[in-house]
């Protein structure tokens, strides 16, 4: 007996959402979109401070990547999981830079609407983050 493979169409939010998550490319990011650090209360309103905040933490405060470990996507909702991997490299958290590696696990729960990044809720372990710069 031969196997059945059946092939998926793949959706636009689907393809946006993984280029997203491979990118942080803000061009994925609705224009009025929101972001919220759980942990620290901090909202980020609108994609041009949305790229701000992501560029200041993946290249400002360290050199770092998201390490994407499993991800959901529906065409409302995505949930990343995975590891923010990096050197801090300028001031976070009122640290100096300490060329210290950083490995901490977090995850993203999205809301989607029309293919783009609305609404983002990330949970990051801070005291993960800090200790591992502080040790």
């Amino acid at each position: 007996m031969e196997d059945i493979i059946l092939e998926q169409e793949v959706s636009t939010t689907q393809k946006n959402i993984e280029a997203y998550f491979n990118t942080h490319d803000v061009q994925y990011v609705a224009e009025d979109a929101v972001f919220t650090h759980m942990s620290s209360g901090d909202t980020y309103e609108g994609r041009e401070a949305i790229g701000q905040m992501l560029h200041y933490f993946y290249h400002v405060a360290f050199d770092a990547k998201a390490e994407v470990k499993n991800t959901i996507i529906t065409e409302d909702h995505a949930l990343l999981e995975a590891d923010f991997v990096g050197r801090h490299i300028g001031e976070f958290a009122e640290l100096k830079p300490t060329n210290r590696e950083v490995n901490v696990p977090f995850c993203v729960s999205y809301d989607l609407e029309n293919g783009f990044v609305k609404r983002a809720r990330i949970y990051m372990l801070n005291d993960v983050m800090i200790r591992q710069l502080t040790k």
